[in-house]
C-alpha cells in the first residue's frame, strides 16, 4: 500500500484528490505525483482501488487525461465559467467506461476511471458543485471542498503558512508606513 504521505487526501472527494496528483500545477515546477505505472497503482491502492495486474503506460495515461479534465471542469465550477468542451467531453466518456470483462486484468482501473468521472460529474452538477474552494495560492490553486465556507487555502499546510505569512508582513508593511 502506498505511504498517505506520498500522495494528498484531504481535498473532500476521490475526484478532488485526483486533481492533487499534480502539486503546483500553475508553479515553475510542478509535481508530478503519477510519474509512472507503479505510483498511478499505489494511488489507486490508496483510494480503494487495488488493481490486481500492473496499471499499463495507457492506463496510466488515461488517469492523467481525467485529471486534467477534471481540473479544467473544477475551474470552471469555481469561477462559475463555461468549461471546456473538450474537457467535459473526455470526463462523460470516462464516465460512460469502456467495457471489459469482468475478468479482465483491465477492468479494476477501467472502473476506478469510471467510478471517479461518475463522482465529479455528481458534484459538478448537484449542490456540492458550491463548496467547490479553490486554493489561493496561485501556484497551487488545488480545488477541494470547502464545507465551512470560509477557507482561503487548501488543506496543504505550506500553502497556508505562506499565506499567512504573506498576510502578516503585509500588515506589518502597512502599520510601519
Amino acid at each position: 500500500m502506498a505511504d498517505q504521505r506520498e500522495f494528498r487526501i484531504d481535498g473532500g472527494a476521490t475526484w478532488l484528490n485526483l486533481l492533487a496528483t499534480r502539486g503546483r500545477s500553475f508553479g515553475a515546477r510542478p509535481v508530478e505525483r503519477l510519474a509512472d505505472p507503479e505510483a498511478a497503482h499505489r494511488w489507486l491502492a490508496l483510494m480503494g482501488w487495488a488493481p490486481t495486474a500492473a496499471v499499463t503506460e495507457t492506463q496510466r495515461e488515461r488517469l492523467v487525461a481525467l485529471r486534467e479534465a477534471l481540473r479544467d471542469l473544477a475551474m470552471a465550477a469555481v469561477s462559475r465559467a463555461e468549461p471546456s468542451p473538450t474537457a467535459a467531453d473526455l470526463v462523460h466518456r470516462a464516465a460512460a467506461g469502456h467495457p471489459h470483462p469482468l475478468d479482465s486484468p483491465a477492468a479494476p482501473v477501467e472502473e476506478a476511471i469510471r467510478a471517479i468521472a461518475t463522482q465529479a460529474l455528481v458534484t459538478l452538477r448537484g449542490p456540492d458543485r458550491l463548496l467547490l474552494a479553490e486554493c489561493a495560492e496561485s501556484d497551487c490553486r488545488w480545488v477541494f471542498l470547502d464545507t465551512s465556507g470560509r477557507r482561503h487555502w487548501c488543506p496543504a499546510p505550506e500553502c497556508a503558512s505562506r499565506g499567512r505569512v504573506r498576510a502578516h508582513r503585509a500588515r506589518q508593511a502597512a502599520s510601519s508606513a
